[in-house]
């Protein structure tokens, strides 16, 4: 948009919150440039929108959308990114900072992606109806946990360490 998020226009500003309040923003990377440009505003009138479009973002499908694109050969899993939610939301994160962030480094911290991996993996209809044997359960909960970290590692690069 413009090399210093501060000489933003009043107009620009306006559309921005528009298509946040509208849900139209939905990639991660988007979201974020976003979220650094109303942060070097610092523009208490941005915060709001802001929050509730990471919200959405989070709740309908789009962060689980966004991680399975990046997971076609074993697509990831949602009761991993719904224990992750949930634990959040119990933790009372979701009050304060970027619930995306929170969510990711819940699903990180908490060590999720092995255990959803081998769930998922024990599963007969991943084999077609029959029970696995424990060295296919292993094999199929490597791959899981190796591409879903991959991924994780994605979307976390898009922020530093603090949440920032």
């Amino acid at each position: 948009m413009m090399s210093d998020p501060r000489n933003l226009s009043a107009t620009n500003k306006a559309l921005l919150l528009r298509s946040l309040n509208a849900h139209s923003i939905n990639t991660l990377p988007e979201l974020r440039r976003i979220e650094r440009i109303f942060a070097a505003l610092n523009a208490p009138d941005t915060k709001q929108p802001m929050k509730a479009a990471w919200v959405y973002y989070v709740n309908y499908h789009n962060l689980l959308n966004e991680l399975r694109g990046m997971t076609r050969q074993y697509p990831f899993s949602s009761e991993c990114l719904d224990d992750a939610k949930r634990r959040v939301a119990q933790g009372g994160g979701t009050s304060q900072g970027n619930l995306c962030w929170q969510v990711l480094m819940k699903v990180k911290e908490a060590n999720l992606i092995p255990h959803y991996a081998r769930l998922l993996a024990a599963k007969p209809a991943m084999w077609g109806g029959r029970a696995p044997s424990s060295t296919e359960i292993e094999r199929l909960a490597t791959a899981c946990t190796t591409e879903w970290t991959r991924a994780l590692g994605t979307l976390l690069r898009h922020w530093d360490a603090n949440g920032q």
